[in-house]
């Protein structure tokens, strides 16, 4: 099962939009476009940080590589 973790950029700490949430799953996810798709070239295309909200499931997405992803121990859930 996959763990939670804490996400800012900068300074800033990412909070979910829907219920304001600060705990994510987290997982690597492709943005596909039909043109790559068809001329067989979607393993090039770009992909961008899924953060999926632990509390009500809400999918975030950043393409920002400066995300940073933080462990939480098992205490702070």
């Amino acid at each position: 099962m996959a763990k939670p973790v804490r996400a800012a950029i900068g300074d800033n700490w990412i909070t979910c939009v829907f219920c304001k949430g600060d705990l994510f799953r987290d997982r690597e996810v492709k943005l596909n476009s039909t043109g790559m798709e068809l001329l067989k070239f979607g393993w090039a295309n770009e992909s961008a940080t899924g953060l999926i909200c632990w509390n009500c499931g809400f999918v975030h997405l950043f393409a920002n590589r400066d995300i940073e992803l933080y462990k939480v121990k098992k205490g702070e859930i």
